[in-house]
Protein backbone atom coordinates (compact mmCIF):
# COMPACT_ATOMS: atom_id res chain seq x y z
CA UNK A 1 0.00 0.00 0.00
CA UNK A 2 3.19 2.41 0.96
CA UNK A 3 4.74 1.15 -1.93
CA UNK A 4 4.55 4.34 -3.92
CA UNK A 5 5.11 6.86 -1.33
CA UNK A 6 8.39 9.12 -2.11
CA UNK A 7 11.34 9.07 -0.23
CA UNK A 8 12.50 12.47 1.47
CA UNK A 9 15.35 13.81 0.18
CA UNK A 10 18.76 12.57 1.89
CA UNK A 11 16.90 9.51 3.54
CA UNK A 12 17.12 5.98 2.36
CA UNK A 13 15.39 5.45 -0.46
CA UNK A 14 12.97 2.74 1.79
CA UNK A 15 12.19 5.64 4.68
CA UNK A 16 8.65 6.83 3.72
CA UNK A 17 8.87 10.65 4.25
CA UNK A 18 6.70 10.76 7.29
CA UNK A 19 2.89 11.57 8.03
CA UNK A 20 1.92 15.24 8.96
CA UNK A 21 -1.51 13.33 10.97
CA UNK A 22 -2.03 9.66 11.49
CA UNK A 23 -5.04 8.53 12.87
CA UNK A 24 -4.91 5.17 14.22
CA UNK A 25 -7.26 2.63 16.48
CA UNK A 26 -10.31 3.32 14.20
CA UNK A 27 -12.87 2.01 12.70
CA UNK A 28 -12.64 3.66 9.04
CA UNK A 29 -15.04 3.20 6.62
CA UNK A 30 -13.79 4.36 3.43
CA UNK A 31 -16.40 4.33 0.71
CA UNK A 32 -13.69 2.97 -1.09
CA UNK A 33 -15.82 -0.40 -2.47
CA UNK A 34 -12.15 -1.84 -3.14
CA UNK A 35 -11.08 -1.10 0.58
CA UNK A 36 -14.14 -0.68 2.77
CA UNK A 37 -12.61 -0.76 6.23
CA UNK A 38 -9.34 0.05 7.71
CA UNK A 39 -8.23 0.83 10.97
CA UNK A 40 -5.56 3.75 10.40
CA UNK A 41 -5.01 7.17 7.84
CA UNK A 42 -2.07 8.74 7.38
CA UNK A 43 -2.15 12.36 5.78
CA UNK A 44 0.75 14.65 4.89
CA UNK A 45 -0.37 18.30 4.20
CA UNK A 46 -3.52 18.26 2.33
CA UNK A 47 -3.21 14.93 1.18
CA UNK A 48 -3.97 11.02 2.14
CA UNK A 49 -0.88 8.91 1.93
CA UNK A 50 -1.64 5.82 3.62
CA UNK A 51 -5.19 4.19 4.22
CA UNK A 52 -4.98 0.62 6.33
CA UNK A 53 -3.37 -1.04 9.26
CA UNK A 54 -1.62 0.11 11.93
CA UNK A 55 1.34 -1.63 10.44
CA UNK A 56 0.83 0.45 7.11
CA UNK A 57 0.85 3.90 8.87
CA UNK A 58 3.64 2.79 11.94
CA UNK A 59 6.76 3.40 9.35
CA UNK A 60 5.41 7.31 8.53
CA UNK A 61 5.37 8.58 12.41
CA UNK A 62 8.08 10.45 13.28
CA UNK A 63 8.48 13.13 16.55
CA UNK A 64 6.90 15.83 14.54
CA UNK A 65 3.55 13.87 13.38
CA UNK A 66 0.01 14.36 15.15
CA UNK A 67 -1.33 10.99 16.35
CA UNK A 68 -4.37 11.05 17.36
CA UNK A 69 -5.88 7.75 18.80
CA UNK A 70 -9.79 7.07 17.66
CA UNK A 71 -10.55 4.77 20.49
CA UNK A 72 -12.57 2.70 18.22
CA UNK A 73 -14.76 5.98 16.88
CA UNK A 74 -15.85 5.87 13.49
CA UNK A 75 -13.67 7.36 10.81
CA UNK A 76 -15.41 8.28 6.98
CA UNK A 77 -14.54 10.71 4.36
CA UNK A 78 -16.02 14.37 5.04
CA UNK A 79 -19.48 14.80 4.48
CA UNK A 80 -20.51 16.68 1.11
CA UNK A 81 -23.31 19.11 1.77
CA UNK A 82 -24.69 19.29 -2.11
CA UNK A 83 -27.16 21.99 -1.41
CA UNK A 84 -26.82 24.57 1.27
CA UNK A 85 -27.36 28.70 1.05
CA UNK A 86 -24.47 29.55 3.41
CA UNK A 87 -24.68 33.05 4.17
CA UNK A 88 -27.98 32.80 4.33
CA UNK A 89 -27.51 30.16 7.18
CA UNK A 90 -25.21 31.82 8.69
CA UNK A 91 -27.39 35.26 8.85
CA UNK A 92 -30.17 32.64 10.64
CA UNK A 93 -27.77 31.47 13.67
CA UNK A 94 -28.32 35.18 14.68
CA UNK A 95 -31.71 36.12 14.19
CA UNK A 96 -35.09 35.00 15.71
CA UNK A 97 -35.42 31.59 16.02
CA UNK A 98 -39.16 30.21 15.08
CA UNK A 99 -38.31 26.89 13.10
CA UNK A 100 -40.41 25.12 16.44
CA UNK A 101 -42.66 27.63 17.54
CA UNK A 102 -45.60 25.36 17.94
CA UNK A 103 -48.73 28.44 18.14
CA UNK A 104 -49.31 31.41 16.94
CA UNK A 105 -48.98 33.27 20.01
CA UNK A 106 -45.82 31.54 20.58
CA UNK A 107 -44.78 32.96 16.86
CA UNK A 108 -45.76 36.42 18.03
CA UNK A 109 -44.06 36.13 21.29
CA UNK A 110 -40.72 35.50 20.30
CA UNK A 111 -40.53 37.99 17.40
CA UNK A 112 -41.64 40.61 19.88
CA UNK A 113 -39.20 39.67 22.39
CA UNK A 114 -36.87 39.36 19.42
CA UNK A 115 -37.88 43.17 18.35
CA UNK A 116 -36.82 44.05 22.10
CA UNK A 117 -32.83 43.38 21.47
CA UNK A 118 -32.09 45.35 18.25
CA UNK A 119 -32.45 48.86 17.45
CA UNK A 120 -35.13 50.92 16.18
CA UNK A 121 -34.73 51.06 12.40
CA UNK A 122 -33.17 47.48 12.11
CA UNK A 123 -34.73 44.77 10.10
CA UNK A 124 -35.61 41.36 11.43
CA UNK A 125 -35.24 38.62 8.84
CA UNK A 126 -34.63 35.13 8.63
CA UNK A 127 -36.66 33.88 11.03
CA UNK A 128 -37.59 30.22 9.38
CA UNK A 129 -41.20 29.46 10.48
CA UNK A 130 -43.30 26.82 9.81
CA UNK A 131 -47.56 27.67 10.30
CA UNK A 132 -48.14 23.58 9.75
CA UNK A 133 -47.00 23.50 13.66
CA UNK A 134 -50.30 25.34 14.62
CA UNK A 135 -52.19 23.46 11.75
CA UNK A 136 -51.38 25.21 8.26
CA UNK A 137 -53.06 28.82 9.48
CA UNK A 138 -50.99 31.69 7.21
CA UNK A 139 -49.91 34.33 9.78
CA UNK A 140 -50.60 38.24 8.79
CA UNK A 141 -49.18 41.29 9.62
CA UNK A 142 -51.60 41.92 12.29
CA UNK A 143 -50.26 38.92 14.33
CA UNK A 144 -46.99 41.00 14.70
CA UNK A 145 -47.59 44.72 14.15
CA UNK A 146 -48.46 45.70 17.72
CA UNK A 147 -44.81 43.76 18.51
CA UNK A 148 -42.69 45.58 15.88
CA UNK A 149 -43.99 49.21 15.93
CA UNK A 150 -40.23 50.03 15.05
CA UNK A 151 -39.07 47.59 13.15
CA UNK A 152 -39.43 46.33 9.60
CA UNK A 153 -40.03 42.64 9.49
CA UNK A 154 -39.45 40.50 6.75
CA UNK A 155 -39.20 36.81 8.15
CA UNK A 156 -39.26 33.31 5.88
CA UNK A 157 -41.16 30.46 6.29
CA UNK A 158 -38.87 27.41 6.83
CA UNK A 159 -38.78 26.33 2.53
CA UNK A 160 -37.65 30.25 1.48
CA UNK A 161 -40.45 30.34 -1.38
CA UNK A 162 -42.93 32.45 1.06
CA UNK A 163 -42.49 35.37 3.88
CA UNK A 164 -44.49 37.28 6.46
CA UNK A 165 -44.02 41.57 6.46
CA UNK A 166 -45.19 43.78 8.84
CA UNK A 167 -47.09 46.98 8.18
CA UNK A 168 -44.21 48.76 8.67
CA UNK A 169 -41.90 46.78 5.95
CA UNK A 170 -45.04 46.75 3.20
CA UNK A 171 -45.02 50.75 3.40
CA UNK A 172 -40.69 51.17 2.84
CA UNK A 173 -41.20 48.50 0.32
CA UNK A 174 -43.91 50.78 -1.29
CA UNK A 175 -46.80 47.43 -1.52
CA UNK A 176 -50.17 48.45 -0.74
CA UNK A 177 -53.77 47.06 -2.56
CA UNK A 178 -52.27 48.96 -5.44
CA UNK A 179 -49.82 46.94 -6.24
CA UNK A 180 -50.46 44.45 -9.52
CA UNK A 181 -50.12 40.67 -9.08
CA UNK A 182 -46.95 39.12 -10.09
CA UNK A 183 -46.24 36.25 -12.31
CA UNK A 184 -44.75 33.01 -11.02
CA UNK A 185 -45.61 34.65 -7.81
CA UNK A 186 -48.51 35.57 -5.05
CA UNK A 187 -49.34 38.71 -2.89
CA UNK A 188 -51.65 37.05 -0.19
CA UNK A 189 -54.60 39.49 0.06
CA UNK A 190 -57.45 40.11 2.54
CA UNK A 191 -61.31 40.50 1.93
CA UNK A 192 -60.51 44.16 1.01
CA UNK A 193 -57.96 43.36 -1.66
CA UNK A 194 -54.84 44.63 0.84
CA UNK A 195 -52.01 42.21 1.39
CA UNK A 196 -51.89 40.45 4.48
CA UNK A 197 -48.10 40.08 4.63
CA UNK A 198 -47.85 36.73 2.80
CA UNK A 199 -45.53 37.14 -0.38
CA UNK A 200 -44.52 34.35 -2.17
CA UNK A 201 -42.28 33.70 -4.70
CA UNK A 202 -42.09 36.05 -8.00
CA UNK A 203 -43.68 38.60 -5.47
CA UNK A 204 -41.21 38.37 -2.60
CA UNK A 205 -38.71 40.70 -4.70
CA UNK A 206 -41.00 43.15 -3.71
CA UNK A 207 -40.06 43.81 -0.50
CA UNK A 208 -36.78 41.91 -0.44
CA UNK A 209 -35.78 45.45 -2.71
CA UNK A 210 -36.02 47.16 0.46
CA UNK A 211 -33.88 45.18 2.65
CA UNK A 212 -30.53 46.70 3.32
CA UNK A 213 -28.07 44.73 1.89
CA UNK A 214 -25.30 43.74 4.29
CA UNK A 215 -21.53 45.12 3.93
CA UNK A 216 -18.85 43.40 3.45
CA UNK A 217 -18.22 43.15 7.17
CA UNK A 218 -21.64 41.36 7.82
CA UNK A 219 -21.18 38.74 5.24
CA UNK A 220 -18.00 37.82 6.04
CA UNK A 221 -18.78 37.75 9.35
CA UNK A 222 -22.09 35.19 8.62
CA UNK A 223 -20.00 32.79 6.53
CA UNK A 224 -17.70 32.40 8.86
CA UNK A 225 -20.57 31.24 11.61
CA UNK A 226 -21.65 29.34 8.91
CA UNK A 227 -18.41 27.41 8.39
CA UNK A 228 -17.89 27.35 12.50
CA UNK A 229 -21.52 25.68 12.54
CA UNK A 230 -21.37 23.16 9.36
CA UNK A 231 -17.47 21.82 10.69
CA UNK A 232 -19.42 20.83 14.14
CA UNK A 233 -21.44 18.78 12.14
CA UNK A 234 -18.38 16.95 10.35
CA UNK A 235 -19.20 19.27 6.83
CA UNK A 236 -16.07 19.38 4.93
CA UNK A 237 -17.42 21.31 1.42
CA UNK A 238 -21.05 22.92 0.49
CA UNK A 239 -22.25 23.42 -2.75
CA UNK A 240 -23.53 26.95 -1.87
CA UNK A 241 -26.35 28.30 -3.90
CA UNK A 242 -26.03 31.83 -3.66
CA UNK A 243 -24.99 34.42 -5.44
CA UNK A 244 -21.69 36.73 -6.78
CA UNK A 245 -22.12 38.63 -3.12
CA UNK A 246 -21.28 35.33 -1.32
CA UNK A 247 -18.59 34.46 -4.04
CA UNK A 248 -17.01 37.79 -3.40
CA UNK A 249 -16.55 37.01 0.65
CA UNK A 250 -15.14 33.62 -0.10
CA UNK A 251 -12.57 34.93 -2.15
CA UNK A 252 -11.60 37.32 0.54
CA UNK A 253 -12.02 34.78 2.98
CA UNK A 254 -9.88 33.05 1.03
CA UNK A 255 -6.87 35.49 0.48
CA UNK A 256 -7.14 35.88 4.56
CA UNK A 257 -6.54 32.47 4.82
CA UNK A 258 -9.43 32.50 6.51
CA UNK A 259 -11.69 29.52 4.44
CA UNK A 260 -11.83 26.01 6.41
CA UNK A 261 -14.85 25.11 4.49
CA UNK A 262 -14.27 23.94 1.03
CA UNK A 263 -16.72 25.39 -1.58
CA UNK A 264 -18.49 25.18 -4.71
CA UNK A 265 -20.23 28.43 -5.50
CA UNK A 266 -23.27 28.48 -7.75
CA UNK A 267 -24.78 31.78 -8.92
CA UNK A 268 -28.02 32.11 -10.74
CA UNK A 269 -28.60 30.12 -13.97
CA UNK A 270 -29.88 33.47 -15.79
CA UNK A 271 -25.80 34.96 -15.21
CA UNK A 272 -24.76 32.28 -17.54
CA UNK A 273 -22.84 34.75 -19.71
CA UNK A 274 -21.09 36.79 -16.94
CA UNK A 275 -19.90 32.82 -15.40
CA UNK A 276 -18.91 31.74 -19.02
CA UNK A 277 -16.28 35.42 -19.40
CA UNK A 278 -15.59 34.93 -15.23
CA UNK A 279 -14.54 31.03 -15.64
CA UNK A 280 -12.84 31.85 -19.28
CA UNK A 281 -10.72 35.27 -17.18
CA UNK A 282 -9.89 33.39 -13.97
CA UNK A 283 -10.64 29.57 -14.00
CA UNK A 284 -12.72 27.58 -12.41
CA UNK A 285 -10.70 27.78 -8.97
CA UNK A 286 -9.06 25.68 -7.02
CA UNK A 287 -9.68 22.49 -3.81
CA UNK A 288 -11.01 25.22 -1.75
CA UNK A 289 -13.15 27.53 -4.04
CA UNK A 290 -14.71 26.30 -7.35
CA UNK A 291 -17.11 28.09 -9.72
CA UNK A 292 -19.04 26.87 -12.77
CA UNK A 293 -21.83 25.75 -11.31
CA UNK A 294 -25.09 27.61 -12.37
CA UNK A 295 -28.43 27.74 -10.19
CA UNK A 296 -32.27 27.39 -11.80
CA UNK A 297 -35.89 27.45 -10.76
CA UNK A 298 -38.74 25.61 -12.38
CA UNK A 299 -40.97 25.77 -9.20
CA UNK A 300 -41.41 26.99 -5.31
CA UNK A 301 -42.75 24.70 -2.40
CA UNK A 302 -44.97 21.97 -1.53
CA UNK A 303 -45.69 23.68 1.66
CA UNK A 304 -46.32 27.12 0.07
CA UNK A 305 -48.53 25.56 -2.17
CA UNK A 306 -46.16 26.75 -5.05
CA UNK A 307 -45.15 23.68 -6.42
CA UNK A 308 -45.91 22.30 -9.58
CA UNK A 309 -48.26 19.57 -9.85
CA UNK A 310 -50.11 17.70 -12.79
CA UNK A 311 -53.29 17.39 -10.66
CA UNK A 312 -54.45 19.57 -8.01
CA UNK A 313 -53.60 19.86 -4.41
CA UNK A 314 -55.16 17.40 -2.42
CA UNK A 315 -56.90 20.13 0.28
CA UNK A 316 -56.79 22.91 -2.45
CA UNK A 317 -58.75 21.27 -5.28
CA UNK A 318 -58.56 24.99 -7.32
CA UNK A 319 -55.03 25.30 -7.03
CA UNK A 320 -51.53 23.28 -8.79
CA UNK A 321 -48.98 25.46 -8.34
CA UNK A 322 -47.22 27.50 -10.77
CA UNK A 323 -44.05 27.57 -12.72
CA UNK A 324 -41.24 30.47 -11.45
CA UNK A 325 -39.62 30.69 -14.97
CA UNK A 326 -41.45 30.38 -18.51
CA UNK A 327 -40.47 27.09 -20.12
CA UNK A 328 -39.10 29.32 -22.70
CA UNK A 329 -36.61 31.02 -20.87
CA UNK A 330 -35.92 28.09 -19.15
CA UNK A 331 -35.08 26.05 -22.84
CA UNK A 332 -32.77 29.23 -23.52
CA UNK A 333 -30.77 29.13 -20.44
CA UNK A 334 -29.77 25.79 -20.22
CA UNK A 335 -28.73 25.35 -23.81
CA UNK A 336 -26.78 28.90 -23.74
CA UNK A 337 -25.13 27.75 -20.10
CA UNK A 338 -24.28 24.16 -21.27
CA UNK A 339 -22.79 26.03 -24.66
CA UNK A 340 -20.84 27.90 -22.03
CA UNK A 341 -19.73 24.37 -20.81
CA UNK A 342 -21.31 24.98 -17.56
CA UNK A 343 -22.68 22.32 -15.20
CA UNK A 344 -26.34 23.17 -14.99
CA UNK A 345 -28.46 22.49 -11.41
CA UNK A 346 -32.38 23.37 -11.11
CA UNK A 347 -34.58 23.38 -8.55
CA UNK A 348 -37.69 21.42 -9.37
CA UNK A 349 -40.26 20.24 -6.69
CA UNK A 350 -43.66 19.24 -8.35
CA UNK A 351 -43.96 16.24 -10.63
CA UNK A 352 -45.15 18.51 -13.63
CA UNK A 353 -41.84 20.71 -13.02
CA UNK A 354 -39.84 17.63 -12.60
CA UNK A 355 -41.58 16.36 -16.09
CA UNK A 356 -41.04 19.27 -17.94
CA UNK A 357 -37.74 19.72 -16.30
CA UNK A 358 -36.70 16.26 -17.97
CA UNK A 359 -37.90 16.71 -21.05
CA UNK A 360 -35.91 20.11 -21.14
CA UNK A 361 -32.79 18.21 -20.53
CA UNK A 362 -33.58 15.69 -23.03
CA UNK A 363 -33.72 17.68 -25.63
CA UNK A 364 -30.82 19.34 -25.12
CA UNK A 365 -28.70 15.93 -25.15
CA UNK A 366 -30.94 15.27 -27.72
CA UNK A 367 -29.77 18.34 -29.95
CA UNK A 368 -26.36 18.59 -28.82
CA UNK A 369 -24.84 15.19 -28.20
CA UNK A 370 -23.62 13.00 -25.30
CA UNK A 371 -20.71 14.53 -22.84
CA UNK A 372 -20.15 14.10 -19.31
CA UNK A 373 -22.74 17.33 -18.65
CA UNK A 374 -23.77 16.01 -14.68
CA UNK A 375 -26.82 17.68 -14.85
CA UNK A 376 -28.64 17.66 -11.84
CA UNK A 377 -32.14 18.43 -10.38
CA UNK A 378 -32.54 20.17 -6.86
CA UNK A 379 -34.98 18.43 -4.52
CA UNK A 380 -36.58 16.16 -6.75
CA UNK A 381 -39.40 15.71 -4.12
CA UNK A 382 -42.34 14.25 -5.80
CA UNK A 383 -41.61 12.46 -8.74
CA UNK A 384 -44.33 10.76 -11.16
CA UNK A 385 -43.46 6.59 -11.01
CA UNK A 386 -43.51 7.49 -14.44
CA UNK A 387 -40.38 9.65 -14.29
CA UNK A 388 -38.71 7.73 -11.98
CA UNK A 389 -36.19 5.35 -14.35
CA UNK A 390 -35.83 8.66 -16.49
CA UNK A 391 -32.95 9.75 -13.80
CA UNK A 392 -31.08 6.89 -14.26
CA UNK A 393 -31.81 7.03 -18.42
CA UNK A 394 -30.50 10.21 -19.02
CA UNK A 395 -27.93 10.49 -16.36
CA UNK A 396 -29.72 13.06 -14.30
CA UNK A 397 -28.24 13.02 -10.49
CA UNK A 398 -30.87 13.46 -7.72
CA UNK A 399 -29.84 16.07 -5.49
CA UNK A 400 -31.99 15.58 -2.62
CA UNK A 401 -32.41 16.61 1.08
CA UNK A 402 -33.66 13.61 3.21
CA UNK A 403 -34.26 15.65 6.55
CA UNK A 404 -37.31 17.16 4.39
CA UNK A 405 -38.69 13.64 3.98
CA UNK A 406 -39.34 13.18 8.31
CA UNK A 407 -40.39 17.17 7.87
CA UNK A 408 -42.64 17.51 5.61
CA UNK A 409 -44.07 13.99 5.86
CA UNK A 410 -45.81 15.39 9.22
CA UNK A 411 -48.50 16.84 6.40
CA UNK A 412 -47.45 16.16 3.13
CA UNK A 413 -50.24 13.67 2.61
CA UNK A 414 -52.88 16.05 3.20
CA UNK A 415 -51.20 18.53 0.73
CA UNK A 416 -51.30 15.48 -2.18
CA UNK A 417 -52.52 12.21 -1.11
CA UNK A 418 -51.58 8.89 0.26
CA UNK A 419 -50.94 8.48 -3.56
CA UNK A 420 -48.44 10.74 -4.70
CA UNK A 421 -46.63 10.10 -1.05
CA UNK A 422 -45.84 6.98 -2.49
CA UNK A 423 -42.93 8.45 -4.68
CA UNK A 424 -42.35 11.52 -2.50
CA UNK A 425 -38.65 11.08 -1.34
CA UNK A 426 -37.97 8.22 -3.34
CA UNK A 427 -34.25 7.31 -2.30
CA UNK A 428 -34.83 3.56 -2.64
CA UNK A 429 -36.70 3.99 -5.97
CA UNK A 430 -33.92 5.89 -6.95
CA UNK A 431 -31.09 3.97 -6.13
CA UNK A 432 -32.86 0.52 -7.68
CA UNK A 433 -33.14 2.66 -10.80
CA UNK A 434 -29.29 3.20 -10.89
CA UNK A 435 -29.55 6.76 -10.26
CA UNK A 436 -27.15 9.01 -8.77
CA UNK A 437 -28.39 10.21 -5.34
CA UNK A 438 -26.75 12.94 -3.60
CA UNK A 439 -27.38 14.35 -0.72
CA UNK A 440 -27.60 18.22 0.85
CA UNK A 441 -29.25 20.09 3.44
CA UNK A 442 -31.19 23.04 2.16
CA UNK A 443 -29.72 24.68 5.56
CA UNK A 444 -31.22 27.37 6.84
CA UNK A 445 -34.36 25.39 5.03
CA UNK A 446 -32.98 22.60 7.27
CA UNK A 447 -30.55 21.53 9.82
CA UNK A 448 -27.11 21.63 8.08
CA UNK A 449 -26.29 18.13 10.30
CA UNK A 450 -25.70 15.13 7.75
CA UNK A 451 -26.27 12.42 10.58
CA UNK A 452 -29.56 13.32 10.58
CA UNK A 453 -30.13 13.03 7.29
CA UNK A 454 -28.50 9.71 7.58
CA UNK A 455 -31.19 9.04 10.39
CA UNK A 456 -33.64 10.37 8.19
CA UNK A 457 -32.92 8.28 4.58
CA UNK A 458 -32.73 5.55 7.30
CA UNK A 459 -35.70 5.93 9.10
CA UNK A 460 -37.68 8.24 7.74
CA UNK A 461 -39.39 8.69 11.27
CA UNK A 462 -41.30 11.95 11.12
CA UNK A 463 -40.35 14.83 13.58
CA UNK A 464 -44.11 14.44 15.07
CA UNK A 465 -43.31 10.94 16.00
CA UNK A 466 -46.42 9.96 13.86
CA UNK A 467 -44.50 7.33 11.80
CA UNK A 468 -42.59 5.03 13.86
CA UNK A 469 -42.28 2.68 11.13
CA UNK A 470 -41.04 5.67 8.68
CA UNK A 471 -43.43 7.35 6.40
CA UNK A 472 -43.33 5.53 3.52
CA UNK A 473 -41.24 2.82 4.67
CA UNK A 474 -40.50 1.50 1.33
CA UNK A 475 -38.46 4.27 0.00
CA UNK A 476 -36.06 4.03 3.18
CA UNK A 477 -31.96 3.02 2.51
CA UNK A 478 -29.57 1.48 4.22
CA UNK A 479 -26.91 3.07 6.10
CA UNK A 480 -23.91 2.64 3.81
CA UNK A 481 -26.00 3.96 1.20
CA UNK A 482 -27.04 7.62 2.92
CA UNK A 483 -23.23 7.78 3.70
CA UNK A 484 -22.36 7.26 -0.16
CA UNK A 485 -25.12 9.72 -0.84
CA UNK A 486 -23.08 12.29 1.63
CA UNK A 487 -19.57 11.57 -0.03
CA UNK A 488 -18.54 9.88 -3.18
CA UNK A 489 -21.75 10.76 -4.79
CA UNK A 490 -22.20 14.52 -3.40
CA UNK A 491 -17.92 14.61 -5.04
CA UNK A 492 -19.41 13.14 -8.28
CA UNK A 493 -21.81 15.48 -8.66
CA UNK A 494 -19.50 18.57 -8.78
CA UNK A 495 -16.56 16.64 -10.88
CA UNK A 496 -14.60 16.14 -7.62
CA UNK A 497 -14.70 11.84 -7.40
CA UNK A 498 -10.65 12.14 -7.91
CA UNK A 499 -9.89 14.29 -5.02
CA UNK A 500 -13.07 13.97 -2.18
CA UNK A 501 -15.46 11.79 -1.26
CA UNK A 502 -13.40 8.13 -0.22
CA UNK A 503 -10.71 7.57 1.76
CA UNK A 504 -7.76 6.12 -0.49
CA UNK A 505 -4.30 7.30 -0.93
CA UNK A 506 -3.83 10.64 -3.55
CA UNK A 507 -7.44 11.99 -1.90
CA UNK A 508 -7.54 14.97 -0.66
CA UNK A 509 -7.19 14.21 3.87
CA UNK A 510 -10.64 15.46 4.28
CA UNK A 511 -12.50 13.53 7.14
CA UNK A 512 -14.48 12.84 9.86
CA UNK A 513 -14.18 10.84 13.65
CA UNK A 514 -18.04 10.43 15.23
CA UNK A 515 -18.63 8.45 18.27
CA UNK A 516 -20.81 5.68 17.17
CA UNK A 517 -20.49 3.60 14.17
CA UNK A 518 -23.50 4.02 12.40
CA UNK A 519 -23.36 0.84 10.53
CA UNK A 520 -24.01 -1.64 13.11
CA UNK A 521 -26.02 0.68 15.75
CA UNK A 522 -29.84 0.61 15.73
CA UNK A 523 -30.81 3.01 13.02
CA UNK A 524 -32.92 4.68 15.76
CA UNK A 525 -29.58 5.91 17.35
CA UNK A 526 -28.31 7.67 14.75
CA UNK A 527 -29.80 11.01 15.74
CA UNK A 528 -28.23 10.94 19.29
CA UNK A 529 -24.58 10.20 17.38
CA UNK A 530 -21.87 13.30 17.96
CA UNK A 531 -18.87 14.35 15.59
CA UNK A 532 -15.95 14.27 17.71
CA UNK A 533 -13.31 15.90 14.93
CA UNK A 534 -13.49 17.34 11.52
CA UNK A 535 -10.53 17.37 9.52
CA UNK A 536 -10.39 19.14 6.61
CA UNK A 537 -6.83 19.10 4.45
CA UNK A 538 -5.12 17.16 6.87
CA UNK A 539 -5.84 20.11 9.79
CA UNK A 540 -8.39 19.47 12.56
CA UNK A 541 -11.11 22.73 12.30
CA UNK A 542 -13.53 21.27 14.49
CA UNK A 543 -12.77 18.72 18.27
CA UNK A 544 -15.69 18.42 20.32
CA UNK A 545 -15.07 19.78 23.93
Amino acid sequence: MLGGLLAACGKPADTPEAATLVVRNATVWTGDPNNPWAEAIASRGEQIVAVGTHADVEPLINESTEVINADGALLVPGFIDTHVHFADGGSSLASVQLRDAQTAEEFTRRIGEFAKTVRPGEWLLDGNWDHENWGGELPTREWIDAVTPDNPVWLFRLDGHMALANSLALKLAGVDADTPDIDGGTIVRDAAGYPTGILKDNAMPLVMAAVPAPGNELMDRQIEAAMQYVAAHGVTTVHDMASWTSLASYRRLQAAGKLKTRVYSVVPLSDWAQLRDEVAKNGRGDDWLRIGGLKGFMDGSLGSHTAAMLEPFTNAPEERGFLINTLDDMRQWVSDADDAGLQIMVHAIGDSAIRDLLDIYLDLTDEKGPRDRRLRIEHSQHIHPDDLPRYAAQDIIASMQPYHAIDDGRWAEKVIGAERSATTYAFRSLLDSDAHLAFGSDWPVAPAEPLLGIYAAVTRQTLDGANPDGWTPAQKITVEEALRAYTSEAAYSSFEEDRKGTLAPGMLADFVLIDKNLTVIPPEEIRSAKVLRTVVGGKTVYQRP
